[in-house]
């Protein structure tokens, strides 16, 4: 018996989902190679850095919103999905069904969180990327509650990782949480200058976020151990790498003071 045998449900008597998995983790990865090319979902600091993004990502045009409006857009639905995952009959009756639940609806509710009372936001968002990433988020929160469901009559891994699934995702959502804040910090009320994130992780990388963002979604995965969500966990893993090297060029190139050792996304290493 291999590894993956050993700590992962069987893969779910479902083509449809076990496809939807294989697609996360393409679609992810690609954007996040999309992210190293130059080009960039409209959204950030990146949608009007003309020297790194495509012709076609810099003249964008179409329908905006706020940038608060925007986030917004892109977590609500995902955790609404999550809240209502509680009221569908059968699925907390999955093995560690609420666990997973919970984990990923405290994911999406302390983003929503952090869009109303702490994030700093400059510019618009174009409604086209927002409604892709909505879309990535809710289809992704609503397969990984329906992989805990469908394990209900499979028998359980030989190695119970709940409880390791759950300290990776109190690190995760509390590591990303504390380099949100300090990010915030960076900004007055109605300043939109960027500077160079400072405490923290920080003074390693550009994107602790991103780092912890990873480990929280990893602990979700293993909360579960099912095929998807670690399949959704690889994926946004690869996207983050490529968003955070991506991240690192943008500030070399805009700040002549910023310190080449700090990495992009993992001390000393990455």
């Amino acid at each position: 018996m291999n590894i993956f045998q050993s700590i992962l449900y069987p893969p779910p008597p479902s083509l449809f989902l076990n496809a939807m998995s294989v697609v996360s983790v393409i679609s992810l990865a690609n954007v996040g190679i999309s992210e190293l090319r130059g080009t960039h979902l409209s959204y950030s600091k990146f949608w009007n850095w003309k020297e790194a993004v495509s012709a076609k990502s810099a003249t964008a045009t179409g329908a905006k919103v706020s940038a608060r409006t925007g986030m917004l857009l892109l977590y609500a639905p995902a955790l609404v999905a999550a809240v209502a995952a509680f009221f569908v009959p059968g699925v907390m009756a999955a093995p560690r069904g609420a666990l997973v639940t919970a984990a990923i609806g405290l994911h999406f509710l302390k983003r929503v969180l952090e869009v109303l009372f702490v994030h700093q936001f400059s510019g618009n968002m174009m409604i086209d990327s927002a409604l892709v990433i909505t879309f990535s988020y809710l289809y992704n929160t609503v397969l990984i509650i329906y992989s805990q469901y469908l394990s209900k009559n499979m028998p359980e891994p030989q190695i119970d990782l709940t409880y390791v699934g759950i300290v990776l995702f109190l690190v995760g959502i509390i590591g990303n949480f504390y380099h949100h804040c300090l990010l915030a910090k960076l900004r007055e009320k109605g300043d939109k200058t960027y500077k160079i994130p400072k405490g923290g992780l920080f003074n390693l990388v550009i994107c602790p976020h991103y780092l912890f963002e990873i480990i929280d979604l990893f602990g979700v995965a293993l909360i579960s151990q099912t095929i998807h969500p670690f399949c959704f966990a690889f994926g946004s893993m690869f996207y983050l790498m490529g968003r955070s090297l991506a991240t690192r060029k943008w500030y070399m190139s805009k700040f002549e003071d910023f310190p080449t050792r700090v990495k992009a996304l993992i001390p000393y290493i990455f």
